[in-house]
């Protein structure tokens, strides 16, 4: 079974030079993440095309904005992670995010460390209780 997951080049934004620069971040933000995860995912196939070059392609995947990840399964796009709203909502995401996100999709294989994460965090909460004492309280009833 192989999977892929597109990603517009980053060359792939039409326009002049200076409409360009704000959409060129998003894109070479989401290429570092996607450039991480190839390498650590083998069992994925990632497929990076230009989408100015890529017409026909961008139209079939309907791509409408970028960065824009469709991800295939068995010959069929089987979802979308359409700019940084899953993500977060900011460029400022991890790697890691993005792989939970494509675990989720089932399009990589998720090694557990999403799992792990989570499980800490709800442990800390655990722990940590909802009442949080303040420097005023203190420990007995008598006053001095």
């Amino acid at each position: 079974m192989s999977h892929a997951c597109s990603l517009p080049s980053v060359d792939s934004v039409p326009g002049s030079r200076h409409s360009v620069r704000p959409l060129l971040l998003p894109l070479q933000v989401m290429d570092k993440h996607m450039g991480l995860l190839c390498r650590q995912h083998l069992e994925t196939k990632f497929i990076k095309i230009n989408a100015e070059k890529s017409p026909f392609l961008t139209d079939k995947l309907k791509i409408w904005m970028l960065p824009t990840l469709a991800l295939i399964k068995s010959e069929k796009v089987i979802d979308y992670v359409v700019g940084f709203d899953d993500l977060g909502g900011k460029d400022d995401f991890t790697t890691e995010q993005l792989a939970e996100r494509l675990a989720r999709a089932d399009v990589i294989k998720d090694d557990g460390a999403a799992a792990k994460r989570q499980q800490q965090q709800q442990r800390n909460t655990i722990r940590s209780g909802i009442y949080q004492r303040a420097d005023d309280d203190e420990d007995s009833d008598f006053g001095d």
